[in-house]
């Protein structure tokens, strides 16, 4: 009888290890460890701006952490592929190879055209009409219609006198970071910049139990915070547009 109940408890001990262990397992990190370019007021290096203020609303309240590694773009998905690293930020969905992508963005990048003032401003109808560039990794031409030529350019130094000699028509990029653009411009009122789309911004995870574990998370945290409005005071905070008006 003695051995019996023994052997009865050490079964119930080993059920309870065991179900603790798959507990373990399926709990998300403590700390998500995420690759960002460093743009300014939105993922800067020194961890301000709106983007790193949103993630942090989604990810600390649960109790994890945020590790910045502040790299180009085209070095943080290579950091994803490698499984470096959890998460990129600031991709576009489908945008990288063995990269996984969660159902929710976390933003949109508001994408403008800037050019001449005295060119006709372009709509996506008529961008194969003229030359392109944006800085190379951004890969335009698998979210914007009827592109047939353009260049990719490695930094956004250069690109106002790029535009003044004719060796492009239209830079493309984001709204943030045309507005940095014309800030070292001589006469604004040279150029215009024109919209053309709003593509969503999402985090690419690497292909790790880990990552997929934090990518639940952050989807069910999301689905949270749109629902309850909390993020709309961030939004509000770095005075740009709240991206989740429709949902």
């Amino acid at each position: 009888m003695a051995r019996r109940w023994l052997a009865v408890l050490v079964l119930t001990l080993l059920g309870v290890v065991s179900s603790a262990q798959v507990l373990a397992e399926d709990a998300p990190p403590s700390v998500i460890h995420l690759a960002s370019e460093d743009w300014e007021d939105y993922t800067a290096a020194d961890g301000h701006g709106l983007g790193w203020d949103v993630l942090r609303k989604v990810f600390e309240p649960a109790g994890v952490k945020l590790d910045i590694r502040s790299v180009p773009y085209t070095r943080s998905v290579g950091l994803v592929q490698l499984k470096e690293v959890d998460a990129l930020v600031g991709s576009y969905r489908d945008e990288a190879a063995q990269v996984l992508y969660p159902h929710w963005n976390f933003d949109s990048d508001h994408i403008y055209a800037l050019g001449l003032a005295s060119n006709p401003p372009p709509t996506l109808a008529t961008l194969g009409k003229y030359r392109l560039a944006w800085v190379r990794g951004y890969r335009y031409e698998n979210y914007l219609p009827n592109i047939k030529r353009y260049n990719q350019i490695e930094r956004r130094t250069g690109i106002l006198s790029m535009l003044k000699q004719g060796r492009a028509d239209y830079y493309i990029d984001a709204l943030t970071e045309i507005e940095a653009v014309l800030r070292d411009a001589a006469d604004p009122t040279q150029y215009r910049h024109s919209h053309l789309a709003e593509l969503p911004l999402f985090l690419g995870f690497a292909d790790t139990p880990q990552a997929r574990a934090l990518m639940a998370l952050y989807d069910q945290r999301m689905a949270q915070l749109v629902k309850s409005g909390e993020l709309k005071p961030i939004f509000e905070k770095w005075k740009q547009p709240y991206p989740f008006e429709a949902n």
